[in-house]
């Protein structure tokens, strides 16, 4: 089961962090999977890791939220699943800002690669996805798309709740055509750039499973959504927060 020989994947924001993660078990599962970040330096590192362990992947530097860089780089591959992962604004990382707090175009870089990035990305390989009858998108929402939080993170949410939405529209789109859509909406993660054990238990204590999730926890849903199996599953958004999030 969850068998992807053969299939050409693509995770975006691939680089580092939950998007390696899933890039290393979609390679596990047998696809090849084009590594993308907006450093392809970064992507680089991650592809050769698979290689190392058996698997198949390509590193692929480009912008998501720039559609003309988008379309260069997809539109000669036959792509068969996509896992929307990109989530930083290009170079750094955002800071939550309270929205009151903001300018305006200060929440631009969070709509653009949240959201725009992810219709990007789905438009570059739609019509190849339904000429083939196979499609597979997937988009790593959050739980601050589906709640309000009141920790400066407002045009974040609005990015993932619009992406999640969108992915809803194109599941009833195509549904006839062997393409489904859903999203993957997660809770309290594990951070790589966090070095504090307090920050990390208090963060945990928030969870009812007692623990920050990690690429393992998404890994295994990305899988299942990308594989033949799921094909009786669309518009969906699947939570995996340890219960941290439950509509």
């Amino acid at each position: 089961m969850f068998d992807l020989t053969g299939k050409l994947a693509l995770v975006t924001g691939a680089g580092q962090g939950i998007g390696a993660g899933i890039a290393t078990h979609l390679a596990a599962r047998g696809a090849h999977v084009l590594v993308n970040d907006y450093f392809e330096e970064r992507a680089g590192p991650v592809a050769e890791q698979i290689a190392r362990t058996g698997g198949q992947a390509t590193p692929l530097g480009f912008d998501v939220t720039d559609c003309d860089s988008v379309v260069h780089h997809l539109r000669e591959r036959a792509v068969d699943i996509v896992v929307n992962n990109a989530g930083n604004a290009g170079a750094a990382p955002m800071q939550p800002t309270l929205f009151r707090d903001m300018q305006p175009g200060d929440w631009n870089p969070a709509i653009d690669v949240n959201l725009f990035g992810v219709i990007n990305t789905t438009h570059a390989v739609l019509n190849g996805m339904c000429e083939r009858g196979y499609g597979r998108l997937i988009t790593i929402s959050s739980g601050a798309g589906a709640v309000g939080l009141p920790f400066g993170v407002a045009s974040y949410g609005a990015g993932k709740a619009g992406a999640a939405s969108f992915m809803r529209h194109i599941a009833m789109e195509n549904a006839q055509l062997g393409v489904t859509a859903n999203s993957i909406a997660l809770g309290l993660m594990e951070m790589t750039d966090v070095n504090d054990p307090d920050l990390v238990e208090s963060l945990a204590s928030t969870v009812p499973v007692q623990r920050l999730g990690s690429s393992d926890d998404v890994g295994p849903a990305v899988v299942w959504l990308a594989s033949a199996e799921a094909s009786f599953v669309t518009g969906q958004t699947i939570h995996v927060n340890g219960g941290g999030v439950t509509t």
